[in-house]
């Protein structure tokens, strides 16, 4: 797969799913292995977290991080919650648009839409739709810590750890 193409989809995912970082009320994942497929026309592709509490409000207050947001607005709905992003992320203009359901203990589904334009060498805007379900597999492995990213491959990831403050 190009570079170009893996790029776009980086930057869509964070555009879109940058509407949980506006997300004050969202429910926080039950701790665990968690495991994410993701359903798109341009792949699918699953992914396992380790997470606990503290993991799970960093990687929600991260997703938007580092993005110039002019729109985040958040709503609980009575199914779950909805979530809509303008954000500037160098050149590129991207739109997102989430709904998100589950009981964050077991199970969470979110549809996910984005628009960017202002795309290096694409005339027109480029629109993705995504789904996403995640559930609990259970407790992390042995000598996974929280905040892992297991890849498909089996890589491991290890995200950012704050200092206590």
């Amino acid at each position: 797969m190009p570079a170009r193409l893996i790029g776009l989809g980086f930057a869509a995912t964070l555009s879109a799913v940058s509407t949980l970082a506006a997300a004050e009320t969202l429910p926080t994942r039950k701790a665990g292995l968690w495991e994410s497929k993701t359903v798109s026309a341009e792949g699918n592709t699953t992914v396992r977290q380790c997470i606990d509490n503290k993991t799970d409000q960093l990687a929600q207050g991260a997703l938007g991080a580092g993005q110039n947001c002019s729109k985040r607005t958040f709503v609980k709905t009575s199914t779950g919650f909805k979530g809509e992003t303008e954000c500037k992320i160098g050149p590129i203009s991207a739109t997102g648009s989430s709904v998100i359901t589950g009981d964050f203990g077991s199970k969470i589904h979110m549809d996910v839409e984005t628009t960017l334009t202002g795309i290096p060498n694409t005339k027109d805007p480029v629109r993705r739709q995504m789904a996403i379900d995640a559930t609990y597999l259970g407790p992390c492995e042995a000598g996974q810590s929280p905040g892992d990213i297991i890849l498909p491959d089996g890589k491991i990831v290890k995200t950012p750890q704050l200092a206590p403050r």
